[in-house]
């Protein structure tokens, strides 16, 4: 008998074909909504932690990864507490309050709601009773609140510990990551002010294609079959952008476009890329003990990546002196790799790497640093959330090389602002009709960028 069915004391509910519906993320949205009927919402809340603490003493001997063993114990205490003080719910009031207790218990409270929900890309929790979402590039308060801080924090470490990562007063900010890939950070006092700030930014459960960008308006299809051609072509590519403007998005459609018969090193802070090319190495940071001990970098994995015979390295995010690492290896023969960080436009990216560069404690002249920036990147790809919430590549720009001290770029692809109607901001990425100089390199390697993608006219190729 299902859990479902023993829960409401009726039969099966059935589909046309005999088949038990399970309840859809909205039907289980509305259940676990705090607006019980009970007497009051404080009345409601009590007599579930109560039940809920009773519950979680039932089964401490309980291995919880058994999911399915564990709901069937739950619904069988749950049915004898019950029983036990007396208490009577109606069924609607049944099934939310157990929906509840096994999402405490086995998930992440009132947050697998919206973990469900497929229109919410972003969670930012400010304190326990402060829960906000972002849809549609939009940010907006929910009804949803924890029980308590301490309700908060025992959601947040079991997100952490599930990573071997701890959060506490004396560490009290960590990066982690859910089961899907999504990205979570957390804060908490003392260095938060207004409760634990936790902060997820939720992944498609399908990972998107190149198709999809096309589809959203964030690419065109010229600008992907010119993106494919470079990753082809082993082009060394930085991809730049704001926070949340869809950088890593981007880095895992980029490499999608990876020969199958490659091998991939992957170097995260917290593993998040979703590559699906079969021979890929993920490497994760680890974050120092108590003891203040054992710690390992993002620059300790890309030099221990160079040992690996990697045929590409792909760096999630360059931050600090990792990135002067970053250059050695696509300079020294690891053509193809990629890497994003965060910058406000293309020349603003090369400009910050070279600040990173500096941060690695070489005592190394700018122009030094400057031809290493030159030689070893090879394409700038810089993508902007916009004001309407839309995220979109603006810019696709080529490192030419370095001319009197400075790096020269050029534009390949640009983005055409049109206008805006009805709060959407029109416009398109435009080839600029310049031809890339890496294009006769790309050529020697038997590829070719059709100029068609690149706007440059037959008539005038012949001129």
């Amino acid at each position: 008998m299902s859990l479902l069915k023993r829960l409401e004391g009726n039969g099966p509910k059935e589909g046309g074909n005999g088949a038990e519906v399970r309840p859809d993320a909205a039907t289980r949205a509305r259940r676990l909504q705090p607006n019980a009927p009970l007497d009051t919402r404080d009345a409601y809340r009590e007599l579930k932690s109560r039940i809920q603490s009773q519950l979680i003493g039932e089964l401490e001997d309980v291995d919880l990864g058994a999911r399915e063993e564990v709901e069937s114990r739950i619904l069988e205490h749950f049915d004898n507490l019950l029983a036990q003080e007396k208490i009577i719910l109606s069924r609607t009031e049944r099934v939310r309050m157990f929906d509840q207790i096994v999402s405490e218990i086995l998930g992440f409270g009132p947050l697998d709601i919206l973990l469900e929900d497929p229109s919410v890309s972003e969670i930012m929790v400010n304190g326990p009773d402060r829960i906000y979402v972002e849809r549609s590039g939009r940010i907006v308060r929910t009804d949803l609140t924890f029980e308590s801080v301490q309700h908060e924090l025992r959601i947040i470490e079991r997100i952490v510990s599930r990573v071997g990562r701890r959060i506490d007063e004396s560490s009290p900010m960590v990066d982690a990551r859910l089961p899907d890939g999504s990205r979570v950070n957390a804060v908490i006092q003392p260095v938060s002010l207004v409760g634990p700030v936790l902060t997820i930014r939720k992944f498609s459960k399908k990972p998107l294609s190149a198709a999809d960008l096309v589809r959203f308006g964030s690419l065109t299809s010229d600008a992907v079959q010119f993106l494919q051609q470079c990753v082809r072509g082993r082009l060394n590519i930085l991809i730049a952008g704001g926070t949340g403007s869809g950088k890593t998005t981007l880095l895992n459609v980029i490499s999608s476009f990876v020969p199958p018969d490659e091998r991939i090193v992957t170097i995260e802070n917290v593993a998040e890329l979703q590559l699906q090319q079969e021979h890929v190495v993920t490497l994760e940071t680890r974050e120092r003990n108590i003891e203040g001990r054992g710690e390992i970098s993002i620059r300790d994995l890309v030099v221990n990546a160079l040992r690996m015979r990697p045929d590409r390295i792909i760096v999630g995010e360059v931050r600090a002196g990792e990135s002067l690492d970053m250059l050695q290896a696509m300079n020294t023969g690891h053509d193809g790799s990629m890497t994003t960080l965060h910058a406000n436009s293309t020349r603003d990216a090369l400009a910050r790497l070279e600040t990173m560069v500096l941060m690695a404690g070489m005592d190394l002249p700018l122009r030094a640093i400057r031809e290493q920036i030159a030689s070893a990147i090879d394409l700038v790809v810089f993508q902007e959330r916009l004001r309407d919430g839309s995220r979109r590549v603006v810019t696709i720009a080529e490192v030419q090389g370095l001319e009197s001290d400075v790096i020269v770029m050029q534009d390949v692809f640009r983005f055409d602002r049109r206008g805006e109607k009805e709060g959407h901001i029109l416009g398109t990425l435009e080839p600029t009709g310049v031809r890339p100089g890496f294009a006769e390199r790309l050529e020697a390697s038997g590829i070719t960028i059709p100029p068609s993608l690149l706007g440059i006219h037959e008539t005038l190729r012949r001129s």
